[in-house]
């Protein structure tokens, strides 16, 4: 069986006698209540609440280890929660999964692709897998080729293909049996910045052009702004949940950073002098402060430490993130590791 049908121990073929695709929900693309993964001691995810609406990208954004792919991996029927219930495209992960698998796409965060095959040739064993009839296939393989602008290489061994290729060749398949959602698991993870903005480019044309629910993970900031709504996750809970706008917005202060001799003092000083909370992130004083332009001068007037230097920025996803857990999403990927250690030395026992 292939890497794309069984992870887990969970056999990803759909029935292949039920062909028929479910009739459309009124209701969202997901909806989670309680929904919990415990591995022995370690609960990956505890208990979260959501709803995905139809038609919108959705994103999960946090630290590598916060209880990301483990949620997609449980809405996708891949690993079975402990607790709590979902349905996806208005059947349940657990009761429904044949029907569940039928109604979604998946990209994976590492590539599923058969290297010694063609583009098409992956493609078109992914249609088998999904029992789509065979006189649909060569007219849908055209089209999800050509929206990634693979047709032309449609002949080449996945092999001879770069790393951005891969991924969109990879979205291409997730799109071929035309879910009404599609997840996509840390999508631009290991790209250089250009390959990660063509493919979101794709992205944004295949969410116009499908007229899908797209739920993504990620823990780049900027790839959050693509989404209509995220859902922060840190330590396997969601803190928060709304448009990128309006996060930012509640934040409501400026971002300001400093590089002092003793950060320690200058954090003191500024709690004593100003009645500012400071943290050190990222190797900086950091603190937020209305109108952080304007606070500048003041801050060399009284802090009483010499500044090497201060930047002052608009509030970021990254400025929400240190608001709503405390740190950066920097330094919370730092912390995980030894989570994400245990986690994996549980799941294979």
């Amino acid at each position: 069986m292939g890497a794309d049908q069984a992870i887990d121990g969970v056999d990803l073929r759909p029935d292949l006698d039920a062909r028929a695709q479910a009739p459309a929900s009124e209701g969202d693309a997901v909806s989670v209540v309680g929904l919990s993964k415990r591995y022995g001691e370690l609960e990956a995810v505890r208990g979260i609440d959501f709803a995905v609406h139809r038609n919108e990208t959705f994103g999960f954004l946090g630290p590598n280890g916060a209880g990301k792919s483990t949620t997609i991996n449980m809405l996708c029927t891949l690993v079975r929660p402990s607790g709590g219930r979902a349905l996806v495209a208005g059947h349940d992960v657990v009761g429904e999964r044949d029907e569940v698998r039928r109604n979604i796409g998946l990209v994976f965060q590492d590539s599923t692709l058969d290297g010694y095959l063609t583009a098409e040739q992956n493609l078109h064993l992914h249609a088998e897998l999904y029992g789509m009839p065979r006189q649909s296939v060569a007219v849908r393989l055209r089209q999800v080729l050509e929206m990634v602008e693979l047709w032309e290489r449609r002949k080449s061994l996945v092999n001879t293909f770069s790393g951005g290729m891969k991924r969109r060749l990879e979205i291409a398949r997730g799109l071929l049996h035309s879910p009404r959602v599609l997840f996509l698991d840390e999508p631009t993870v290991g790209l250089d910045p250009q390959t990660r903005s063509s493919i979101w480019s794709y992205i944004t044309r295949l969410k116009r052009e499908e007229q899908i629910t797209i739920f993504l993970t990620t823990h780049y900031m900027d790839e959050a702004e693509y989404c209509d709504r995220i859902a922060i996750m840190d330590h396997g809970e969601i803190v928060v949940m709304d448009t990128p706008a309006a996060l930012k917005e509640s934040v409501g202060k400026d971002r300001v950073q400093i590089q002092t001799a003793d950060p320690h003092a200058a954090i003191d000083a500024l709690r004593q002098k100003f009645g500012i909370d400071a943290r050190l992130a990222e190797g900086a004083v950091t603190f937020g402060v209305a109108s952080g332009e304007q606070f500048v001068p003041r801050l060399f007037a009284e802090l009483g430490l010499p500044i090497s230097t201060v930047s002052v920025s608009r509030p970021s996803l990254d400025d929400v993130f240190m608001s709503y857990t405390g740190t950066t999403i920097r330094d919370a990927e730092a912390s995980s590791t030894d989570r994400m250690r245990t986690m994996a030395r549980l799941m294979r026992h």
